[in-house]
């Protein structure tokens, strides 16, 4: 059948009305009338529920998996109860609304301000000014991560014996890391805007990036007391790029692209959360290096043998939970919003369409911010730490677990890597980041590149990378040992990948750790850690990152292959023809 007989078909005849014919006249001489819509409070809900409905539910598919998971694994595998149930429950439920406030907010109150200027900055002002906005909006973004919170929250773990530069970094030198962690997202959205208007690929910027990187990190690496370090910096660099991050930048990235023409495809606005992960691993590692020089470990040593003899000081009513995280959420959002106005209308002199509901959402994003860091506190971190510090019971003894070793010592390894990989599948496909990047690349390339194969390549990745990291502290070998081999894998296979799949794969790494897994995986990494008597628990998140970059790269060398592979066979076919 020809498909024109096939419309004929299944067509019908039909009439087309105007609407003017249906529309009610009105005279123009008659007064004009405003009537207020009066609704009652039933009515009202009765609107509203169904929205929010919809924004509850896609943390609750998000968290309450995972949460279960957990729980569930505790208790049937590993036989150890929950302990402050309770408490955790409600700690989880703050989690859950304090995201979907957040990202509610996120949506229609920062996002727009993304949009706006990512749109008007290159058309308004002069390559200069973008350069330092764009800077100083990477340091913005950066203390409005939820993550950063995460990170710091877990300082008091580490040992000061035996990480004395971990430990320093993380209590008393919070302030200058988390600084510098921003300068590296500053630099790193400066030079990618600086990428988008000279139209440059992004390969060679990956490669000069990891040059310095590699060179600090062998630095470090031989030194003793600065190798408990590098875990953390290289968690660093997942960190920054959650829910805040991703779309400010991306929206950024995307419209300056476009406003320049200077991009070679649909996906040249990516590459910026590249960079923002590379670059803050460069800065944490140059501030560590700075500090060793500064202050010596025996020094630090003293210094936390005296704080922790002398008399404790009484904490002032915003110093303690829960206003302690109320405080911290309104300072890492307030700021950054006071910026983007100040840009906008001063900076810009542009108007803002719909302004009281962006205010509005703007409010939204830190209320949010304020019950999630409540329920970071009291639910992902508690959960996370409390499976973590027990999972070592399924093949050694734990004092707390009165059924341990629970398992012959290689099956209970086994167990433990394989609870490693589901948790992290699982925890990446629930991130709302990648899979908005999945939509983006989808739509951004006409369906070319499938959301779902995406998503589950990255999914793939991450749980590989996770479940390494597991078996990292469980094991005892040394972190760079896979994660430098690794990422030189990375690089063989970007050299060979177009450029399209190496924006897509290096990005994909950025949006990976957000919100709800960070939390879970550095609470559970740090409490087996603790209890394997291991240095420090950090540095699965950077085989997290790493490790999605692979299975993206290979999936889209794959695709390449397929892709010559039909069009010889077409190119065959049509000689034969011929």
């Amino acid at each position: 059948m020809r498909y024109s007989d096939y419309l004929n078909a299944v067509s019908f005849h039909h009439k087309t009305v105007s609407y003017n014919v249906l529309a009610p006249k009105i005279d123009p001489s008659a007064p004009k009338v405003d009537k207020r819509l009066d609704i009652t409070l039933q009515q009202s809900l009765a609107l509203i529920g169904p929205y929010c409905y919809t924004r509850i539910m896609d943390q609750v598919k998000a968290v309450v998996p995972l949460a279960a998971y957990l729980i569930l694994f505790q208790i049937l595998i590993l036989r150890h109860p929950i302990d402050s149930a309770l408490m955790l429950g409600g700690g989880l439920v703050a989690v859950i609304v304090g995201l979907a406030i957040f990202m509610e907010g996120l949506n229609t109150g920062l996002m727009p301000f993304g949009t706006i200027i990512g749109d008007n900055l290159p058309k308004k002002a002069s390559m200069t000014v973008v350069l330092i906005i764009i800077g100083m909006l990477g340091v913005g973004v950066t203390f409005a991560e939820p993550a950063i919170g995460a990170l710091q929250a877990f300082g008091s773990s580490v040992d000061v014996n035996s990480a004395p530069y971990l430990y320093e970094l993380l209590n008393n030198w919070t302030l200058p890391l988390v600084l510098m962690v921003g300068a590296g997202v500053g630099l790193a959205a400066i030079l990618g805007t600086v990428r988008f208007v000279r139209g440059w690929s992004l390969k060679p910027m990956i490669y000069c990036a990891l040059v310095p990187v590699m060179i600090l990190t062998g630095y470090a690496w031989l030194d003793p007391n600065l190798r408990s370090v590098l875990g953390l910096a290289w968690d660093c660099g997942a960190v920054t790029t959650g829910p805040v991050t991703v779309p400010l930048v991306l929206s950024l990235g995307i419209g300056i692209a476009n406003a320049a023409g200077k991009g070679q495809s649909s996906l040249s606005g990516f590459g910026v959360v590249t960079l923002a992960s590379l670059f803050p691993i460069l800065a944490v590692l140059i501030l560590a290096i700075f500090m060793s020089l500064t202050v010596t470990p025996d020094e630090i040593r003293e210094a936390a043998q005296l704080a922790s003899d002398a008399v404790a000081v009484v904490p002032t009513v915003w110093d303690q939970t829960p206003l302690i995280e109320i405080v911290i959420g309104v300072r890492a959002i307030l700021p950054l919003v006071l910026f983007l106005m100040f840009v906008l209308f001063i900076v810009l002199r542009s108007k803002l369409p719909n302004r009281m509901v962006t205010f509005y959402g703007l409010t939204l994003s830190i209320v949010g911010m304020c019950i999630f860091n409540v329920g970071l506190t009291y639910g992902l971190g508690a959960i996370g730490s409390q499976t973590g510090s027990v999972l070592p019971a399924a093949f050694m003894e734990l004092p707390i677990s009165q059924f341990s070793p629970i398992y012959p010592e290689l099956v209970g390894i086994c167990i433990v890597i394989v609870f490693a990989f589901l948790m992290g599948f699982g925890a990446t496909l629930a991130e709302p980041a990648l899979n908005a990047l999945g939509l983006t690349v989808q739509n951004l390339t006409n369906g070319a590149f499938k959301k779902s194969m995406l998503m589950y390549s990255v999914a793939t990745g991450v749980a590989v990378g996770i479940a390494l990291g597991i078996a990292k502290l469980v094991i005892g070998f040394d972190l760079m040992t896979v994660l430098i081999p690794l990422y030189l894998l990375g690089v063989f296979l970007t050299i060979f990948s177009t450029e399209e799949f190496v924006n897509v794969a290096w990005d994909s790494a950025g949006v990976t750790t957000g919100p709800v897994t960070v939390p879970l995986v550095l609470a559970m990494g740090l409490g087996l850690g603790s209890a394997v008597s291991a240095v420090e628990g950090f540095g699965i998140l950077s085989l997290a990152s790493i490790c999605p970059i692979l299975a993206v790269l290979t999936m889209g060398l794959g695709i390449q292959y397929l892709n010559r592979t039909k069009s010889s066979e077409k190119h065959t076919v049509t000689e034969a023809l011929l």
